[in-house]
């Protein structure tokens, strides 16, 4: 037996929900090198939810497009998190449709009982920190997939 790789995965939307620091790692596999402005971040402070409308780079088909030689993909998404108890932001103005962000990374700081910081890293330093009763997070497709505009597949220096 051998484990489930993206080739497993049903070709249609991706709609995902985050409860434990490893999905935590894993929708920050799905959502590294997605695209967005300060527009698309959504605060609804009633509900305790965070909302990003991303430019998702389509990870789980960048290996089937390079082998059968078609363009790399990127799908509008939706990422929310969910139970916010607090929201900080460094390097981010959420009103400015100007401003690309390029979101690298989450990652989960577990703090006492079961709560913790959620942490979103965009290149350029920006980050947003997110304190959460627990790991909330829903992570959904709502457009179909698109020729990405570089037509490249993101890459990463390692210096």
């Amino acid at each position: 037996m051998s484990d489930a790789s993206f080739h497993d995965a049903d070709p249609g939307p991706l709609q995902l929900r985050g409860e434990s620091a490893e999905d935590v790692s894993v929708l920050s596999m799905l959502v590294q090198d997605s695209v967005l402005t300060g527009a698309d971040i959504t605060f609804d402070r009633q509900r305790r939810q965070l909302a990003l409308l991303l430019n998702r780079f389509r990870w789980e088909d960048a290996e089937a497009a390079d082998r059968e030689g078609r363009p790399f993909e990127r799908v509008r998404a939706l990422l929310v998190l969910s139970d916010i108890t607090g929201l900080r932001a460094d390097g981010i103005n959420r009103g400015d449709a100007d401003e690309v962000l390029s979101l690298l990374a989450l990652r989960w700081q577990p703090g006492p009982d079961g709560t913790g910081v959620l942490e979103l890293d965009f290149a350029g330093d920006a980050t947003i920190l997110a304190d959460m009763e627990c790991v909330s997070l829903d992570l959904r497709d709502v457009t179909r997939p698109y020729v990405a505009n570089s037509g490249k597949m993101p890459r990463h220096d390692d210096r």
